[in-house]
């Protein structure tokens, strides 16, 4: 009898380890550079007229999956890139799906909309299809191909990384980031110095902490609503924050720094142009991550409950043939490149499209946090709308994170108040993006309500 008491007793020491592993999270972390090796066109910026030339940093592709007590799994992988198309992400959730396992709920792909990193793909479609050299067209479509294979080995990786963790989330504030459509750039320094900056702004920086059983800092994912385009040059980089992710790991070894943009389509780091801005804006990013990380945890419950769908978002009123027909003589090349191309869409069967598959997700990390992740460039209003509308109890009280650039960059997506004002964000940008016309009034309506549906 007593032996079979000391049996039972050494089970359940054997056992108790497990079982509390089984309460917690876990968390698998990795990394990718995916630097071009070879001098390919930038993206980003149309006055472009010459392939990369050097670099400043490396750019990465990161991830991280997270697992609850009852195994449920969530991948997130950010990359240094300004967007990917949709071909490309349902392409790579395809086969991570075939190869790891994971549904399409269960993957979130963060683009941090740097404007010194490579074309990708279909993405910003009318600037490069008819207007760039055929061997640069090639090196683009080559590039792609090779991304795709190591965004999926790097979810493999991070796969077989999960270990034990504790997982817990603080915020803070930046303030970098300007209002672009209510601020004169070259007003900015001195409206600065006033405190007289205008506009709406989003400067809420949440952190989510990654930290071993032993309490070791093993990752922060952090997310700013504020555009990467600090550089205009000819050179690789994360921009701001490429630099805020390298000083994080600087300040912290051992730790793996992963950036999602929030909803900052109309919102600019400035003063610009120079590196040490860039620097600087990294730097100050690095230092809210600290003010966060130095206040009192939130404790995550190891419980995740993921959702994901394309809704029809639709567009304005479509152009005629013939109305494309004589922009595409016009004197804009990328007017008339987009001409170009939806006439030969037309031309091969494929009529105008009248809505986009337009991807919204949402995730609740525990009963504390609901993040969640829109497409495209993704103006302010859509933040701090949603931030309000969702902390009310039908979330439990839970914060509310709120990304763009999220599994598609298509398009600018400007809120009501912006389309009706027009300007760049409210329809001019559709012209790059290759879209037939500016999205309909109800798009904002129509994105929100969707959020709401899958929030609750």
């Amino acid at each position: 009898m007593l032996k079979s008491y000391f049996a039972a007793a050494l089970l359940i020491l054997v056992l108790l380890p497990i079982s509390r592993a089984a309460d917690s999270w876990q968390v698998g972390l990795a990394k990718q550079i995916i630097t071009p090796e070879k001098p390919m066109w930038m993206a980003g910026y149309g006055a472009r007229n010459k392939p990369a030339e050097g670099k400043l940093t490396e750019l990465w592709a990161k991830a991280v999956v997270l697992e609850d007590a009852k195994g449920v799994r969530a991948l997130a992988i950010t990359l240094d890139l300004v967007g990917i198309d949709r071909d490309l992400s349902q392409a790579i959730c395809e086969k991570i799906e075939k190869q790891h396992g994971l549904k399409r709920e269960q993957i979130a792909l963060f683009c941090s909309h740097t404007h010194s990193g490579p074309v990708v793909g279909k993405n910003l479609r009318a600037m490069h299809e008819f207007l760039l050299p055929a061997e640069q067209r090639e090196l683009i479509a080559a590039y792609s191909r090779t991304l795709e294979g190591q965004i999926v080995d790097l979810a493999g990786a991070a796969l077989k990384d999960l270990q034990p963790t504790k997982l817990t989330w603080q915020h803070t504030k930046c303030t970098f980031a300007v209002n672009r459509r209510a601020n004169k750039e070259a007003d900015v320094p001195q409206l600065q110095a006033e405190g007289k900056i205008q506009g709406p702004h989003d400067h809420d920086f949440p952190v989510l902490m990654i930290r071993s059983t032993n309490d070791e800092l093993r990752g922060v994912l952090f997310g700013y609503a504020c555009h990467a385009t600090v550089l205009s040059g000819y050179e690789w980089c994360g921009d701001w924050p490429g630099y805020a992710q390298l000083e994080i790991e600087k300040r912290h070894p051992g730790c793996l720094a992963l950036f999602w943009a929030g909803c900052g389509a109309d919102q600019n780091p400035l003063p610009r142009r120079k590196v040490e801005l860039a620097e600087k804006y990294g730097a100050q990013a690095a230092d809210a991550v600290d003010a966060a990380l130095t206040r009192v945890p939130e404790v995550i419950a190891p419980e995740l409950k993921l959702t994901y769908r394309e809704i029809n978002v639709p567009l304005g009123a479509l152009p005629s043939k013939e109305e494309l027909e004589e922009a595409a003589k016009g004197k804009d090349k990328f007017v008339a490149a987009r001409a170009q191309m939806l006439l030969a869409d037309l031309a091969a069967g494929k009529p105008l499209a009248k809505d986009y598959p337009y991807p919204v997700a949402v995730w609740k990390l525990g009963r504390e946090v609901t993040w969640v992740m829109l497409g495209g460039e993704v103006v302010v209003d859509y933040a701090l709308r949603l931030k309000s509308d969702l902390a009310k109890p039908m979330t439990g009280g839970q914060h509310v994170w709120v990304a763009g650039y999220a599994n598609d960059v298509m398009a600018y997506i400007p809120s009501r108040r912006v389309l009706i004002e027009g300007g760049y964000e409210g329809g001019g940008a559709m012209v790059y993006y290759g879209l037939p016309a500016s999205w309909a009034p109800e798009v904002e309506e129509v994105i929100v309500a969707e959020v709401k549906k899958q929030a609750k």
